[in-house]
């Protein structure tokens, strides 16, 4: 989930060379979520011929919802057409008026929908929606909010929220996508003090299991922000990162690293031959994800 806007303009031959990796020996003939930072404004991954420039969320938010929806299903369909199923989209965080300059990693890129929570829910759900209209996933983001922090989590260690409770107004967003049907949720790498001040939001069962599954009701995959490259982890091993969000409730991580993937992969392995109560969490996530990609027909048994 860097912030970074990338240009792409060769998006389907790679999408295509990606699904092209499963098969019925490799993967059971699963196919891949293929997914893009695709908000607008300054986090577009993909540009060039056939995809609209979009504008940042903050210029979203002053559309009608229901204008919001038909132009996002209209990008939906430019991202299907370029073989990616899955926008890691949209922001659902509230940043306090007057606060955004000093909120690094939404308010200064302006990738907030508006400054109250009804305002973000309206067009958060309304891009959802549109994106699903199209059959594209999306992952609501970056639960329980980056919206009251100063630092980014991309570039910045210990950046820690000391306002946001497990009751709070501001979680409003995240209900309202997750009764909308978002398929994904991710949760970020920052630390709330007054809901488990122990643990960064991704590797807190307060946080993950607690909250978002028991009190929230989410269902769905629950994915990780970039735990790859980012400094709030870059004093974690990769293995360490891996295994502790799973055992605190996550079903699947995002990383801008092969070789971290591969070193969390080898750690996620070792435990589960070790470790039977974790094997159970890994076999639960790995339903979990399977049972989303079904509802988008990337199983051979999808209909």
């Amino acid at each position: 989930d860097r912030d970074v806007t990338g240009v792409q303009t060769c998006a389907l031959p790679i999408s295509d060379a990606v699904q092209a990796l499963t098969s019925k020996q490799a993967t059971a003939g699963v196919r891949f979520f293929v997914a893009a930072n695709q908000e607008g404004g300054q986090v577009q991954a993909l540009t060039g011929p056939g995809i609209s420039s979009i504008p940042s969320a903050l210029d979203q938010g002053a559309l009608r919802p229901k204008a919001l929806t038909s132009m996002a299903a209209a990008w939906g369909r430019q991202l299907r057409a370029a073989g990616v199923n899955l926008d890691l989209a949209p922001v659902m965080d509230v940043v306090p008026a007057g606060t955004e300059r000093g909120n690094a990693p939404i308010g200064a890129l302006d990738r907030e929908y508006g400054n109250d929570a009804s305002t973000v829910t309206a067009h958060g759900v309304a891009f959802l929606r549109g994106m699903a209209s199209a059959g594209v996933a999306t992952s609501a983001k970056h639960f329980p909010g980056l919206g009251r922090v100063a630092g980014n989590t991309d570039f910045t260690s210990s950046v820690v929220d000391t306002v946001t409770t497990a009751s709070g107004a501001d979680l409003q967003t995240y209900q309202a996508a997750i009764d909308a049907g978002a398929p994904m949720v991710m949760v970020a790498l920052a630390t709330y003090t007054r809901i488990d001040p122990k643990e960064l939001a991704v590797f807190s069962p307060t946080i993950i299991e607690g909250l978002l599954r028991k009190k929230m009701g989410f269902r769905g995959t629950i994915l990780s922000d970039d735990m790859g490259v980012a400094a709030a982890v870059a004093g974690m091993a990769p293995g360490t990162r891996a295994v502790d969000f799973v055992a605190a409730g996550g079903d699947l991580i995002t990383t801008e690293s092969l070789p971290v993937a591969d070193e969390m992969d080898s750690a996620l392995v070792s435990r589960v031959g070790s470790d039977a109560s974790f094997r159970s969490a890994v076999d639960a996530a790995a339903l979990q994800v399977l049972t989303t990609k079904d509802a988008y027909g990337l199983l051979p048994c999808s209909r």
